[in-house]
């Protein structure tokens, strides 16, 4: 008696279940993480420009300032540690700002126009680009600021105005574009951080080169003019017709002075003010600060700050809302003696 083996069961089923595992992997496409557009890398690397620019321009100023005249400057430590804290937080508030306004469509701009005509975004299209997007920032902050004061500025402010913006743009652009390419190419290092260091080493050296010069006293630091009160004593004018006298004996006769009153529409409006009243030296620590005026006849009550120099000395007072810069100047009148020689 003879056995028939049986078919094998899984004969008819293997094939199926082969086939639906071999497709699989190779009808399906493969599963790829996402492509970092270098958007992050690009941001940071523009407010470290940024930075490195603003901190290094008003290092400048500040050392170019410290030789005009000015006001004075912080005093102690704590104060000197909270303005310094407090630029330093304004400079990257700004810098953000400037990035996410102005660098990143700039960025923007520049790879959509050159894909738009079949060209490789280079360093020349990011330039370009920034020079646009500064000219149309002009044309808008330009426009706003017309319409808030009703008046346009001096026709030769706007292409100032565009051309400092393109210089301060053009380097963030371009290290933004940089730090974007670095990512996408997945190449090592960080522009931010390069941006960051050189910006620091230029600072060390505008700061040394400033040092220099006045410590070797190539420039010297402005002081106001150290005045008596017989100094204060005499006539000044703001040459434009206003006088006031000062007498030594604390009388002050006032003639065609300007005295600037506020009209009640945000403006401080000059009126001529005539008449006599007094003066008294301002001071400070001993030492001669400024004057104060009062004339009562054209209710004129004011303390004026000493600028200038000993030899060509001036008062001043600030016009309309503290730090506006406007001052009302006046120059003492000095008289020059005529020395004949005798034949």
């Amino acid at each position: 008696m003879t056995q028939q083996a049986e078919p094998h069961p899984i004969a008819e089923e293997a094939p199926d279940e082969a086939m639906d595992a071999a497709s699989g992997p190779c009808c399906e496409a493969p599963h790829r993480a996402p492509r970092d557009d270098g958007f992050g890398a690009a941001f940071c690397a523009s407010m470290a420009t940024l930075c490195a620019e603003i901190v290094v321009a008003a290092t400048a100023g500040v050392l170019v300032l410290l030789s005009r005249e000015h006001d004075g400057l912080p005093n102690g430590p704590v104060l000197i540690a909270a303005v310094a804290l407090g630029a330093l937080l304004l400079t990257v508030l700004l810098s953000g700002f400037v990035t996410a306004a102005a660098v990143m469509p700039t960025l923007t701009l520049a790879r959509r126009t050159a894909r738009a005509r079949k060209r490789s975004d280079s360093a020349l299209w990011t330039a370009g680009a920034a020079t646009a997007v500064a000219a149309a920032a002009v044309v808008v902050f330009g426009g706003v600021a017309a319409l808030g004061s009703l008046s346009l500025a001096r026709p030769l402010s706007y292409p100032i105005w565009w051309g400092a913006l393109t210089v301060v743009l053009v380097p963030a652009a371009l290290a933004g574009r940089a730090a974007a390419r670095r990512v996408r190419e997945s190449r090592s290092g960080s522009v931010a951080r390069r941006v960051t260091r050189d910006g620091l080493l230029a600072w060390l050296v505008v700061g040394a080169l400033g040092a220099g010069a006045y410590g070797t006293g190539l420039v010297s630091v402005y002081e106001p003019p150290r005045l008596t009160r017989s100094d204060l004593a005499g006539t000044w004018t703001d040459g434009r017709g206003g006088t006031v006298k000062l007498d030594s004996d604390g009388n002050a006769i006032a003639e065609g002075l300007d005295n600037f009153i506020w009209d009640g529409t945000g403006k401080d409006r000059p009126k001529d003010c005539d008449g006599s009243g007094t003066w008294t030296p301002v001071k400070d620590g001993g030492r001669v600060q400024g004057v104060s005026m009062r004339i009562s006849s054209c209710e004129l009550s004011r303390d004026w700050s000493v600028i200038g120099t000993e030899k060509e000395p001036r008062i001043f007072h600030e016009i309309g809302k503290p730090g506006s810069g406007k001052r009302y100047v006046l120059t003492k009148v000095v008289k020059h003696k005529n020395r004949h020689r005798e034949k």
